[in-house]
């Protein structure tokens, strides 16, 4: 990413108070994130005192297509040409507004077989091993929420990442999809991750152990306004992974961190709200955290 780009001029003018900021390669810590400094995980690489403030990171959850792997963009109009819809119209919301199951089915399927196409063709991420290997070595747990259905995602982990759990993998089969942030805080539900409801919208707690497993790529739930006091979900300790607004969105509206995975089609999603860190290549976040300036 340009040097001279308004993002990164931002983050330097606003190094002023000896912050040191994440600035190398193409990482930009964006002004949201660096006014908020306070609320950073604590680094990986050392313990950290309990009244130290700082935020133990839970995990980490992953889109797939153009994040765990090179994007594979051309499906998307191939996908919209099949369904005869306009580039405007969300695919899945199309497939779902069908007037019948059979319909339904049908649309889905049509979509299926583009992405079983495409498999073959792809192209793991540049640094997906090298950060896979080190999330794993730190114990950190990760999870997938993707809008792909469930055959891609496989595949894709048993040709780049055989030895690497993933858990929950969240799926087309899972609703709402992104941009909703319930996927995201199903995940936190299953790791046991509970908070005590202010009676925001949330996803409430159901069971006395604390969390409900989720079965992978399945499922279905919905923010609903919650009581005060209330057990819900709390996302607040992990990261979002991604490469598009989908990601982003529901990243930010779950009350995790985001992170873009930018390339020359997103570059102008480094500059959106709901975007707290730019990368180029998935290996930059281990600098990242493992100094804590996330």
């Amino acid at each position: 990413m340009n040097r001279n780009s308004p993002l990164l001029l931002i983050a330097k003018r606003l190094n002023t108070n000896n912050i040191r900021l994440p600035i190398r390669n193409s990482i930009i810590l964006k002004q949201s994130t660096i006014a908020t400094m306070a609320k950073r995980f604590a680094p990986l690489n050392k313990p950290i005192p309990a009244e130290s403030g700082l935020r133990k990171l839970e995990g980490v959850v992953f889109d797939v297509d153009g994040t765990l792997c090179l994007p594979q963009t051309y499906m998307f109009a191939e996908m919209r040409a099949a369904l005869s819809i306009s580039p405007k119209t969300d695919i899945l919301e199309h497939v779902y507004s069908l007037p019948t199951p059979e319909a339904q089915q049908a649309a889905m399927e049509s979509i299926r077989s583009i992405e079983r196409a495409a498999m073959s063709s792809q192209v793991a991420q540049p640094g997906l091993v090298t950060l896979m290997e080190y999330l794993d070595s730190r114990g950190i747990r990760k999870g997938i929420c993707t809008r792909n259905f469930d055959l891609p995602v496989q595949s894709l982990l048993s040709k780049f990442l055989p030895t690497s759990q993933f858990h929950p993998i969240i799926t087309r089969e899972f609703r709402p999809p992104k941009p909703d942030p319930a996927g995201i805080l199903h995940i936190a539900k299953s790791w046991g991750l509970i908070k005590r409801s202010t009676g925001e919208a949330g996803i409430p707690n159901v069971n006395e152990e604390g969390h409900t497993p989720v079965p992978q790529g399945e499922g279905e739930d919905t923010l609903r306004e919650t009581s005060q006091g209330e057990e819900v979900a709390d996302a607040s300790g992990l990261i979002m992974v991604g490469d598009s607004i989908d990601d982003m969105t529901a990243g930010r509206r779950a009350g995790c961190k985001t992170v873009l995975l930018v390339n020359d089609v997103n570059k102008h999603l480094a500059e959106h709200d709901h975007t707290d860190v730019v990368i180029s290549r998935l290996d930059e976040l281990i600098d990242l955290l493992e100094n804590g300036e996330l």
